[in-house]
């Protein structure tokens, strides 16, 4: 994913994913897809950002904490979450903050 995602004024929120991968793909790769297909239907989504070298990082962005805290409920997700503990992340950080200001070009 390369686009940067196209968000409303402030304020928002972002919930910041940092990790470290395993070794092999064992099903992350079409996890990590849907993963992105279902956020993107959830009430108060406003868009994502992934990178990965290293170290990935994944930015999503939500309206409110109240939708954060439901997307980190959703059964799928909470399966994705069982797994990445399981066998796709060697270490990781989750951070939410509140967006006050952009800017950009």
């Amino acid at each position: 994913m390369s686009q940067i995602a196209k968000t409303p004024e402030p304020p928002y929120y972002a919930v910041i994913f940092s990790n470290h991968r395993t070794e092999g793909d064992n099903g992350y790769g079409a996890m990590a897809d849907r993963m992105v297909e279902l956020a993107a239907t959830q009430p108060g989504f406003l868009g994502i950002e992934s990178v990965r070298e290293d170290l990935g990082i994944t930015v999503s962005y939500w309206e409110s904490l109240e939708s954060i805290t439901n997307w980190k409920k959703n059964a799928e997700h909470r399966e994705a979450q069982r797994l990445g503990h399981q066998k796709w992340y060697s270490s990781f950080r989750v951070r939410v903050a509140r967006v006050e200001r952009e800017y950009g070009i």
